[in-house]
């Protein structure tokens, strides 16, 4: 089978909700990424053999088709065909999966995957609501209902119920979340995400090149001063992920395309897989996901060198930290969701173009990155830097 590379890796600054970058359309949000693999790769945009575009709230202006809309608003010509995928915050994961599967099939060779979501401007939850137009009813069928009866699926649910598995305390959250903004805080003050952002133009004349959610003035205190969202919960703003603005886009490549468009390698894309497991607890699958990687790869926790588990809410990447043994301190060592932001379908080529970069600044070999996703659904991959 053949090898695929990853040869771009970058995404736009996190915008906060309403904040700097709720004024771009989600569109022209993709297709900035789009234009800056291009313009950084150097590759012909004709030659690009698809855009594989992640996306959850797929309607209003992330409707009819998002990953199209984005070719055609980009310097991409016409010809260059698109999809767009929703495997809820692992989406733009999948894209990169996707992409990667193409490329070691033989039957592409050059994709881009990418990943884009305006929680300003389509609001999480929006692709349940309902249109004059459409029949009113539960989005929940008397089929889901026969087999899980009485149950409301809820990622709010599923964080808090892994906390009480895990016994995890409100302070031990709180904690992790203000490790998350320290080290994120850290790594923007070394200019660890320069080679990774995407600066965004504002009609202001400003440049956004920052991420927004980022917090120096992070504590304890504060973080313990936040109400908690569930009475009896654990579960607060402070410790869960930030509602975000963003994009991000990852170019796949196989050995004949590296050659034929002088293209430098990053990393190499070893092992990748995805499962599915409870749905009700549904966060907790990163957990048993990252076991089935490791095993198909035929490697041990102690060969990787960072990880990157998104932090949905601080109960899931805590609760992995438990489940796998794993060294806190090459886990997320960027910061994470809770301070750089959760932008939904466009995190999973946000979190890779964060793992590629950190893995050559620090002259390290193996990455895995893995999403927990709606519904108990979980991607695992796993790259080597080159």
């Amino acid at each position: 089978m053949a090898e695929a590379y990853i040869c771009s890796a970058l995404r736009t600054p996190g915008g906060r909700r309403g904040g700097k970058i709720a004024g771009w359309h989600p569109v022209d949000l993709a297709a900035r990424v789009l234009d800056a693999t291009v313009q950084r790769t150097g590759i012909d945009p004709a030659a690009v053999d698809d855009v594989i575009m992640g996306c959850v709230g797929q309607t209003g202006e992330q409707g009819l088709h998002i990953g199209r809309n984005a070719v055609l608003a980009s310097c991409l010509p016409q010809s260059v065909p698109a999809v767009t995928i929703d495997r809820q915050c692992g989406s733009s994961q999948q894209s990169i999966q996707f992409a990667a599967q193409a490329v070691m099939s033989g039957t592409q060779d050059l994709v881009i995957a990418a990943g884009v979501e305006s929680m300003s401007r389509v609001p999480m939850g929006a692709t349940g609501a309902f249109t004059p137009q459409a029949s009113a009813g539960s989005p929940k069928s008397p089929g889901l209902d026969a087999r899980y009866p009485g149950i409301a699926f809820s990622q709010f649910t599923g964080a808090e119920a892994i906390a009480r598995k895990y016994a995890l305390s409100r302070e031990t959250l709180d904690a992790y979340a203000l490790r998350s903004h320290q080290r994120a805080v850290a790594a923007m003050d070394a200019g660890a995400f320069d080679a990774e952002l995407v600066p965004l133009e504002l009609e202001n004349g400003e440049v956004h090149c920052l991420d927004e959610g980022i917090r120096r003035d992070a504590s304890m205190e504060t973080l313990g001063g936040l109400r908690v969202l569930q009475e009896g919960g654990v579960i607060t703003a402070g410790n869960a992920s930030q509602i975000c603005d963003g994009a991000a886009a990852v170019v796949v490549a196989s050995a004949a395309a590296v050659k034929a468009h002088g293209l430098t390698p990053l990393a190499r894309i070893h092992a990748m897989t995805v499962t599915g497991g409870d749905p009700v607890i549904m966060l907790e699958e990163p957990l048993f996901a990252t076991d089935r990687a490791l095993a198909r790869a035929g490697m041990r926790m102690e060969q990787i060198d960072l990880f990157e588990v998104n932090e949905a809410f601080a109960s899931v990447p805590l609760a992995w930290l438990h489940h796998t043994g794993a060294d806190p301190a090459r886990v997320n060592v960027n910061g994470g969701a809770i301070a750089l932001g959760h932008p939904l379908g466009a995190s999973g080529a946000k979190l890779m173009a964060t793992l590629v970069h950190a893995l050559r600044a620090r002259n390290q070999r193996y990455g895995l990155q893995t999403m927990c996703e709606g519904g108990g659904l979980a991607n695992v991959m796993i790259i080597e830097a080159l």
